[in-house]
């Protein structure tokens, strides 16, 4: 019979913890997810999820509610699912969880790390083009000025490869240690493949009867020079076209939210999160749930999913716009990756700043909001700056 271990409920800062986890990461049969509240790894698979034509919060819940033992702690089931509502997810119950407080509290995490590895000689190729994207941008923005709909959210991808596979573990390390206070994962996605990457947004988590969602939307590229990027932090709290492309998910979160609260505080104003590439905006919801015992996380994370930030609104025109527009499947790009236990706590984040690893390949993602203010040159840049994050763990260039 597996055994999984929970953390406790006060953990303590236990220097190495977190980061001894993070070094223990191996490719295909583990499951790693940081967060700024947790680090866990599970190891091996006791049970896989489903897919069926059953709603997939139902199948989870019945795989976990079989899993349950009398005097141990509630089983776990972790990794991600894809954007596509049709589409399998890639969630199972591992054989062990190992959990560690975040590595943001890890003093370990702070120290330099040597990078003695041979990184690939990638050879780098973008679907689409710079040019056809900034087309399809274009078009998109007709669209809406004809009121056709209000935002959709147009990704392109780099298609990396190398004669030999890359070092997945010392990528997720650099990942990790660069923004150890977002959202790092790798799980697998499929037979033969890994997501990975470094988020910087929660959709939705539960802890008992309360729940945290963090929507972002609307961003702008880091500067290295401080004056610079003080200048652009400040000018995208003022930007009328950010602030109204962050309304509107913010607006999409509150009503799927709303039907699940007795009460949900949703502040008037965003605020500002930096990842190492990137300023977005930011707000913070709260809420108590109404029926706690009845609604997990991933209940919550199913209602929300996709919000306007990946997808777009309405959400069935923006659906058939990336359709035509993207000439790739998307497969868990902007879907969510994440955990939930069998009593039905869980944090689940949007999959963003990712790569999906398959052999000698890796295909990376970067989207951009697009609304009728939007420009082709200023939304191709934005998608150039949000693939740093990845370009600099695998050690390419744009």
């Amino acid at each position: 019979m597996s055994v999984s271990l929970r953390e406790p409920t006060a953990a303590p800062v236990s220097p190495g913890a977190a980061t001894a986890l993070l070094e223990a990461y191996r490719p295909a049969t583990d499951r790693f997810l940081a967060t700024p509240h947790r680090t866990l790894l599970g190891r091996g698979t006791t049970a896989g999820i489903p897919h069926d034509p059953r709603p997939l919060t139902r199948r989870v819940r019945e795989v976990l509610d079989g899993l349950r033992r009398p005097d141990a702690p509630p089983p776990v089931v972790v990794g991600s699912v894809p954007f596509a509502p049709d589409a399998p997810p890639a969630l199972a119950v591992p054989d062990m969880v190992h959990w560690a407080p975040p590595l943001r509290e890890d003093p370990l995490v702070a120290l330099p790390v040597p990078d003695d590895a041979e990184r690939p000689d990638w050879q780098v190729r973008e679907v689409p083009s710079p040019e056809r994207y900034g087309e399809a941008v274009a078009a998109a923005v007709a669209r809406m000025k004809a009121g056709e709909f209000d935002k959709v959210v147009l990704a392109r991808t780099l298609e990396l490869t190398s004669a030999r596979e890359p070092d997945l573990p010392a990528m997720l390390r650099r990942l990790a240690r660069r923004d150890p206070a977002g959202y790092t994962f790798a799980v697998p996605s499929g037979p033969g493949r890994t997501l990975i990457g470094a988020s910087p947004e929660l959709l939705v988590a539960r802890q008992g009867g309360r729940l945290t969602a963090n929507p972002l939307a609307g961003s702008a590229p880091r500067s290295e020079d401080l004056a610079k990027d003080v200048r652009r932090a400040a000018a995208l709290l003022e930007s009328p076209k950010d602030l109204h492309e962050h309304a509107v998910v913010v607006a999409a979160v509150r009503e799927a939210l709303t039907p699940f609260c007795t009460d949900l505080e949703v502040p008037q104003r965003p605020t500002l999160v930096r990842t190492a590439a990137m300023w977005h905006l930011s707000t913070t919801v709260t809420g108590e749930l109404a029926d706690p015992d009845g609604v997990t996380a991933l209940d919550l994370a199913s209602a929300l999913h996709p919000t306007p930030a990946v997808c777009g609104t309405p959400t069935e025109v923006a659906r058939a716009v990336i359709a035509a527009s993207e000439p790739f499947d998307r497969g868990p790009y902007t879907g969510m990756v994440g955990w939930q236990d069998a009593d039905g706590d869980g944090e689940w984040v949007v999959t963003i700043r990712c790569a999906e690893a398959e052999g000698r390949a890796l295909r990376l993602f970067a989207g951009a909001g697009v609304v009728a203010a939007s420009t082709p040159q200023a939304e191709t840049a934005e998608t150039a700056a949000k693939f740093r994050t990845f370009l600099h763990a695998v050690g390419a260039a744009l």
